[in-house]
Parts: C-alpha cells; structure tokens; sequence
C-alpha cells in the first residue's frame, strides 16, 4: 500500500515540489559524504600525526572518489532505469535491473579492491606520496581498501533508494555514518592512541554502518527485490525466477 502511494506521488506530484522533495535531501547527502575526508583531516592534523598525517589522508581520498564514481555511475543507471520500470509498472524489470545493478557493482568492487592491494604502493605513490608519508597513507589505505565493496554498495544503493521516492532514507543512512565518523574520530585517534589507523576505522565503520541501512531498506517488500537467484542475473536473456 506504502508503495503504491508512493509510486502514484512520483507519478501525478508536481515537478516543482518532486523537485523539492528530492534535490534537498540529494545535495544534503552529497555534503554529508564530503564530511568523512574533512573530518579525518581535523582530527588527524590536531594529533601528534600533524601535516604528515592529513597529506597522508589526503593521498588516499582521491582513490576513494574513484571508487564512488563507479558506484554512483551504476547506481544512477540503475535508479533511471528503475523510475522507468516503475512507470510501466514493470516489476520483472525491476527486480533484474537491481540485481544487475548490485551484481556489477560487487564484481566491480572486488577487482578494484584486488588492483589496489596488488599496486598500493605504486598507486599512492602516483598521487603524491613521499617517503615521510607512504608508511601512513599505506596503513590507512590498507584498512578502507578492504570495506570497498560496502563502500560502492552503500553508494549504489543510495542512488537506487532516491529513485524509489525515499531520498530522506537515504540522506538518513549517510548522516548516520557521518555522524558515527565524527564520534569513533576522537575516541580511536586520542582515546586509544590508534593514529591514523584510528581515522581509517572510524571511517569505514561508518560506512559500513550506511551500508547496512541501505541494506534493510532494499530487504522490505517493494516495486523491486533483491532476490538470492536476481542477485546473480546479468542478462535479460536469462529465464525469470
């Protein structure tokens, strides 16, 4: 019933206020995901890390973006293809587009994480790293080198959880995150005297936190489902579950 209200909003509301409803909480959820960098870079500058600390950071967080880019370029593929699934009310559709989507982005993740741990050092050294701060940008790559998969999910599902006409969900499981990066910070950096491995933690447990409310959100019934056998599905030539 929830759905259906939902899906007749996004069908007969007025631009203006869909317009409204959804750019807000989508440029709040951007800024939100900025705050993990910024937040690292605070905290690690004002420890005994200082400026070697934050240029470590700082050598890591374009790689992260990378990956986020990949994310969000499958996930608003899969968000446009789902407002035109739910237009047609095209359930089939939908539920293969989603398990299309979280399939590639999982496969894509995967290599990405293997590329990544094969030439970190190359890698970090191609964006800048010295030899005062690979030993730092290396141990903190180490840690969200391996949450990539829930780190692309996490923004592939956002993206997915916008078009299905819940973009306050979604900001709700970025500020959440956000909000656990900023709290873990102080207590892992200062508290327990973990350094920049204490940054790399607390940020990937936010994250990781994110990840598992898009997650909750996508095992509620819905114009689309992420069944076990769709999860696997990366053609449409493939027979329907």
């Amino acid at each position: 019933m929830e759905q259906t209200k939902q899906n007749r909003m996004l069908g007969e509301e007025k631009i203006s206020k869909l317009l409204v409803k959804f750019s807000i909480p989508c440029i709040l959820s951007l800024l939100i995901s900025a705050l993990y960098n910024i937040v690292d870079q605070i905290f690690v500058g004002n420890s005994a890390l200082g400026y070697l600390g934050n240029a470590a950071t700082g050598i890591v967080f374009p790689i992260l973006i990378i990956a986020q880019a990949f994310a969000w370029c499958i996930g608003d593929g899969c968000a446009a293809y789902l407002s035109i699934c739910q237009g047609k009310r095209d359930t089939q559709n939908a539920h293969r587009c989603i398990g299309t989507g979280i399939t590639v982005t999982l496969i894509l993740s995967m290599i990405m994480l293997a590329l990544c741990a094969v030439w970190k050092e190359p890698l970090l050294r191609l964006f800048g790293a010295s030899d005062q701060t690979i030993g730092m940008a290396m141990e903190y790559f180490t840690i969200v080198l391996c949450f990539f998969p829930a780190f692309m999910l996490m923004n592939m599902m956002n993206a997915v959880i916008r078009a299905d006409g819940s973009p306050a969900v979604s900001m709700a499981s970025m500020s959440l995150g956000a909000i656990l990066n900023i709290i873990l910070d102080p207590v892992f950096i200062f508290g327990l005297d973990w350094g920049i491995a204490g940054a790399a933690w607390a940020t990937v447990i936010g994250q990781t936190v994110s990840f598992l409310v898009s997650v909750l959100y996508f095992l509620e019934p819905r114009a689309f489902a992420c069944r076990s056998r769709a999860l696997c599905r990366i053609s449409k030539f493939l027979p329907t579950p």
